[in-house]
């Protein structure tokens, strides 16, 4: 016999004298690292124009970037396309020209100045910008705190289920199963900015660390 909490998962196995739980853990913490994808997009009639065009504004981007203090190692392209162009009039396809688009994917440490890193790009060409993410290089040392806390939450459930059911619950659990982590990080909505924006503010917000685990303990009725 079997009784669940849906609700949680957690079981009690009458049969077998288990107790099953899922514990979960929780951490905020203050991202120190950020990135964010900077483009110039390039149209025109003839390739060759429009690629150079885009060239020369996408070199520009990135030595304003340089002259930030960005590292040159954390500015690399993200993606590079070639479209065609097409009018339709009356169901028919008119050839218009060529679209050029260059993403870059800038890493940034100082957190301070990433509405100056947005802006200084669209003074200097950048006409696409997008995909601005937080996160933190101190994952893993946050990760392993989440998970204490959810092997904690998973021994707390046990026993709380064994002192209801007036049973002896043996503390250490014979299977413990971890979970996947999780970081939820802020992240903007995609946002093409026009050339003249300007003092524009990106707040980093918390970054939420999450840890599960499923765990099996042993009990047996009191005096047993």
């Amino acid at each position: 016999m079997y009784i669940q909490n849906p609700g949680d998962r957690n079981t009690l196995s009458l049969r077998n004298n288990i107790i099953k739980v899922k514990g979960e853990g929780e951490i905020a913490v203050q991202p120190d690292t950020a990135s964010v994808n900077l483009g110039v997009v390039t149209e025109g009639k003839e390739l060759i124009s429009a690629q150079q065009q885009n060239s020369n504004v996408g070199n520009k981007v990135i030595d304003s970037l340089i002259a930030l203090g960005i590292d040159r190692n954390q500015v690399q392209t993200f993606d590079y396309r070639i479209e065609p162009n097409y009018d339709y009039d009356q169901g028919k396809q008119i050839f218009r020209g060529y679209k050029v688009t260059h993403i870059l994917e800038v890493k940034i440490d100082d957190l301070s100045i990433i509405g100056k890193v947005v802006d200084t790009a669209v003074q200097n060409g950048a006409n696409y910008v997008t995909n601005v993410q937080f996160t933190t290089r101190y994952k893993d040392s946050y990760y392993q705190q989440a998970l204490v806390m959810a092997l904690n939450n998973a021994s707390s459930k046990a026993k709380t289920i064994a002192n209801t059911l007036r049973v002896t619950l043996n503390p250490t659990p014979i299977l413990v199963t971890e979970g996947t982590d999780v970081i939820q990080p802020f992240e903007s909505q995609h946002v093409a900015f026009a050339k003249g924006v300007s003092s524009t503010q990106i707040l980093p917000g918390q970054l939420q660390i999450k840890a599960s685990v499923a765990a099996e303990y042993k009990y047996h009725p009191i005096g047993g």
